[in-house]
């Protein structure tokens, strides 16, 4: 492994005075990045399973799903770390990995940030940073780590070593290196995941800017929902190395695909009913159930945060219909929001219900429920609700 030696400079040490103004990362030229048919088996069981996938020239593409669903393994084909069982990778069009061709990561243009961000210790922070930039003369090199050191606000610990940097800071380091070759494509795996929940709010959005930046189409892999929504143009949800569903977090919000997707972006009540004559009949009145045969069951979902309730005895006029009836059988304060667990009438189980925090309900109490039933869904009740 070759390592850079660079002399100290007076600006390593000068650092970011108060309110100066950073400098802005320089922008590369965005590639399309497509995937098409890909297959990558371990033994007999794929873990990515004919996926098809474009994302656009300066797109972010949040890649979602719980742990196992082959979400890193496409990040390492598409990087070329791993080689595809089946099926093509394009960049730009220009075919990088199929089966006659496979350009190696060095001459792909695609930049990479590690879940452990994967600073080499025994190199100091600009050294750290100019690493991808090998192919320069020293002293651009050198330049050019340092401009973007100062981008990340941390152009002062050039001539230190990654140990003595926080978490945050570390992370900040990693980003630099990936971003300063400007590649056309830009690739991370879960980069919040170490991070404590008030700094990843923070690097989020500073990442994201500096992403905005140079423009690069970028793909990151993530297992948390709110993070994919935060960060992405359209979410990829994937589950046993296939895609389930692509969109905004929007559109997979209010229209899930399936159970699946639906339990991945927010809280639901989930109750199984017999469909007839293509509907399903429930307390908050019929419900379509399209595509499911008479004598089957569907499964109903209401979310959480769809339902509202007031004490019995109120003077509001419910907005969709009668209100239900029904008794708070257990209150938990959470913060920002209270969940209730109401026994509602006409149903077999317990509702659970939440709320922005306010005035408290007791338990015992009697309650009116509103819910409504343009935001119910309804999926088939033999999808596989395992996550």
């Amino acid at each position: 492994m070759a390592k850079w030696f660079f002399g100290k400079s007076s600006k390593a040490d000068a650092g970011v005075l108060p309110g100066a103004r950073m400098a802005r990362a320089g922008a590369t030229v965005a590639a399309k990045l497509t995937f098409d048919a890909v297959t990558k088996a371990y033994g007999e069981r794929p873990a990515v399973d004919g996926l098809s996938l474009e994302i656009a020239p300066g797109e972010v593409v949040c890649l979602l799903g719980p742990s196992g669903c082959g979400k890193t393994t496409l990040l390492r084909l598409a990087v070329g770390v791993e080689r595809p069982s089946g099926g093509r990778i394009l960049i730009n069009d220009r075919e990088v990995a199929g089966a006659g061709r496979f350009v190696q990561p060095e001459d792909r243009g695609v930049g990479l940030m590690f879940q452990d961000f994967a600073l080499f210790p025994h190199l100091t922070i600009l050294e750290n940073v100019a690493f991808g930039l090998r192919a320069l003369p020293r002293e651009d090199a050198r330049r050019e780590a340092l401009l973007i050191l100062s981008r990340v606000g941390l152009e002062r610990y050039a001539e230190q070593y990654p140990h003595i940097l926080s978490g945050g800071q570390q992370q900040r380091v990693a980003l630099a290196r990936a971003i300063v070759p400007r590649p056309a494509v830009m690739l991370m795996d879960e980069p919040f995941s170490g991070l404590d929940v008030q700094l990843r709010d923070a690097m989020q959005e500073e990442t994201l800017a500096l992403i905005r930046e140079t423009r690069a189409t970028s793909m990151i892999v993530t297992h948390h929902p709110e993070e994919a929504m935060r960060l992405g143009d359209r979410i990829a949800v994937m589950r046993a190395g296939r895609l389930v569903q692509t969109g905004s977090a929007e559109e997979l919000y209010r229209r899930p695909a399936a159970l699946f997707v639906a339990r991945l972006f927010s809280e639901i009540n989930e109750m199984e009913m017999q469909v007839a004559g293509g509907r399903i009949a429930t307390p908050i009145g019929a419900l379509p159930a399209p595509g499911l045969a008479d004598g089957t069951l569907a499964t109903l979902c209401i979310r959480e945060r769809g339902i509202s309730v007031v004490p019995a005895g109120g003077n509001g006029k419910a907005a969709h219909g009668a209100p239900l009836k029904g008794r708070v059988r257990n209150a938990k304060f959470l913060g920002d929001a209270v969940r209730y667990e109401v026994v509602a009438e006409g149903f077999d189980a317990p509702l659970n219900v939440r709320v922005a925090a306010g005035e408290a309900i007791l338990k015992g109490s009697e309650v009116l429920l509103e819910i409504d039933p343009g935001q119910a869904l309804v999926f088939p009740s033999h999808d596989d609700k395992t996550p």
